[in-house]
């Protein structure tokens, strides 16, 4: 008869040292998966931050070092661009990346308000491809403009994102800018130039603009 009371003390110990095992453990899991979802809330905050950060600091240079970006960063800014919004998806752009000295030089000559672009270590003109427009001659084939700018600025930011600097050379409306920069590359009829983006290295710190203007906002409530 002892001997079974033993046996029956014994397992009720033993189940409430399984049960308080479990308990820790699960508290454990509880704690690190709090933990790594305050890792990720962490992160998610400071990657916005970075973001946030990057706009507002972006501003145009012009002036960069005689260095060269490596294609793999020319790259991460192409694709930037092309991940911009797009109407009907259309992505109705093309990008020439020029670093030939002789092209940069003839566009330099060109056009009087881009010399930086004789000294950029790359230059991307966006373009728009015709045929990826809307069909016909309807106001929505002038989206491409609109496709192409959000584009424009992702490169941009991506840049200064990257370390490096860029500005932003308006070529599109001016049918004499347009004209030019299509000769000098030899641009099919179904291409048209929008706008020229110098990049490189920047020279100096440089330092944003505040251009928030409250003035400039109506709330409609």
């Amino acid at each position: 008869m002892k001997s079974r009371n033993w046996i029956i003390i014994l397992l009720a110990v033993a189940l409430a040292v399984v049960s308080v095992r479990l308990a820790v453990v699960s508290g454990s899991s509880q704690d690190s998966g709090d933990s790594e979802k305050d890792a990720v809330s962490g992160a998610t905050s400071a990657a916005g931050q970075d973001a946030l950060e990057c706009i507002m600091t972006r501003t145009s240079v012009r002036t960069y070092a005689d260095r060269a970006v490596p294609d793999s960063l020319i790259e991460t800014v192409l694709r930037a661009g092309m991940a911009a919004p797009t109407a009907a998806n259309k992505q109705p752009w093309h990008f020439y990346v020029i670093t030939s000295q002789s092209v940069k030089d003839s566009i330099t000559e060109a056009f009087k308000y881009a010399k930086m672009v004789k000294e950029s270590a790359f230059d991307v003109v966006v373009c728009g491809d015709m045929s990826r427009t809307f069909d016909g001659d309807t106001p929505a084939r002038g989206n491409w403009v609109l496709d192409c700018s959000a584009a424009s600025e992702n490169m941009l930011l991506a840049a200064h994102a990257l370390g490096l600097g860029g500005v932003w050379c308006g070529v599109y409306p001016e049918n004499d800018r347009i004209k030019a920069l299509s000769g000098i590359l030899n641009l099919p009829d179904s291409i048209e130039p929008m706008a020229i983006l110098s990049f490189g290295y920047p020279t100096a710190a440089t330092t944003p603009k505040d251009k928030w203007d409250p003035a400039k906002v109506t709330y409609v409530k």
